[in-house]
């Protein structure tokens, strides 16, 4: 059994490398956010802010709940605790997160959000965590491009998207904070547990924030089935990053699950007809070589 100072020791558990499941995990993570935050994003102009990111993550929280019954409902208090905190942060951060995807250009809001990885990367550093010199050339390049990659070719003056890019830096910040948290409280216990405390805290924030706006948190027949869709896709992020965090070092975890932005103009490319220049084209391959750098460190 796990002594006290032991459970609350990052260096603990702390995996020496990032191994290749660590890998596979983060970048799932990346790609599922990604699909989330693009849905999530154009549901935000059909539909208010708060209601789309509120009722989404009840539905990912009714899925936490029945596969936490399913292992038994014992809750790590610890797990639990830093979840609540995780959530605080992601609950501000995902709803000033798909405020600024409504309002203003994706390709422009996921690269500043992305940057809240630099957060968890500085804290993970700060903490102990001492990855290769292959491994952090390998994040810089895997986070340079992500940001690349999403930078567009014409930049805008539009009053909406200048405070697109204000809610998108808050986001950061927050979203930063909810990565950190939800990475270590599910290296330190139960990741299981790590999520349903993030869920809770997310949603006493969201709860809130309706109150204070006095906005009905109501989504007509044809909608939702999409807006409980981003929550499932939301929460499996979640999952899969909280795994990942058991299996590398944190601050290299972050970064790859921070690779989402690319997701994110991929499917405007595909869906929306956006167009993709020679430099974001490039830009994929910088964070490609990034990626594998990281996968062999």
């Amino acid at each position: 059994m796990r002594s006290s100072a032991d459970a609350r020791s990052p260096s603990a558990k702390r995996p020496l490398r990032l191994n290749a499941l660590a890998v596979f995990l983060a970048l799932g993570s990346a790609i599922t956010w990604g699909v989330a935050d693009f849905s999530g994003g154009l549901l935000s102009r059909r539909l208010p802010t708060l209601t789309v990111t509120a009722v989404s993550q009840l539905a990912g929280f009714v899925a936490l709940l029945v596969a936490f019954a399913l292992h038994g409902g014992v809750l790590d208090h610890r797990s639990f605790e830093l979840g609540i905190l995780a959530g605080l942060g992601g609950g501000a951060g995902l709803a000033a997160f798909y405020k600024a995807l409504s309002l203003g250009t994706m390709s422009i809001v996921s690269p500043l959000a992305a940057c809240g990885a630099l957060l968890p990367f500085t804290i993970s550093l700060a903490t102990g965590e001492r990855p290769t010199a292959l491994a952090l050339g390998g994040a810089a390049l895997a986070l340079a491009g992500a940001v690349a990659v999403s930078l567009p070719e014409h930049r805008s003056q539009v009053p909406e998207r200048v405070r697109a890019v204000a809610l998108a830096l808050g986001a950061a910040i927050a979203l930063g904070l909810f990565t950190y948290f939800l990475g270590l409280g599910s290296r330190e216990g139960s990741p299981l547990s790590t999520l349903v405390g993030a869920r809770v805290g997310s949603l006493a924030v969201l709860g809130a924030l309706a109150i204070a706006a006095r906005e009905p948190l109501a989504v007509g027949r044809r909608l939702i089935v999409p807006v409980v869709a981003v929550g499932l896709c939301d929460v499996s992020a979640n999952a899969l990053f909280a795994l990942a965090s058991g299996h590398g070092l944190l601050s290299l975890v972050s970064v790859l699950g921070s690779l989402y932005p690319i997701v994110t103009v991929l499917a405007a490319r595909v869906l929306l007809g956006e167009r993709l220049s020679r430099a974001q084209l490039a830009a994929v391959g910088v964070a490609l070589v990034g990626v594998c750098a990281l996968a062999g460190s």
